[in-house]
């Protein structure tokens, strides 16, 4: 599953978050932002609309990779970085 918010996407693996004891994304969006994520058939799911409720916080995926199975991937878009490091000669 793949759900974006304002700058950033976040992509889930749900083969991952079904194998999951913790569930400990559920709890992270709860407690630090707005519990967008709720377990629905055993894997997280958005509850409304994320891109207007979302706070990208990051919390899903810290507590993911920390207590979790790693399952959640956060990509935040940087307008320009690609032109800027082709100017650089960083590849």
């Amino acid at each position: 599953m793949e759900f974006q918010e304002k700058t950033i996407s976040v992509i889930i693996d749900e083969a991952k978050c079904r194998e999951c004891e913790t569930k400990a994304c559920i709890a992270a969006c709860k407690t630090y932002a707005r519990g967008i994520l709720v377990l629905k058939d055993g894997v997280p799911a958005v509850q409304g609309d994320a891109l207007r409720l979302g706070t990208e916080c990051l919390a899903c995926e810290y507590e993911c990779w920390f207590r979790g199975k790693g399952a959640i991937r956060i990509e935040a878009l940087t307008p320009g970085l690609e032109e800027y490091r082709r100017k650089m000669g960083i590849s």
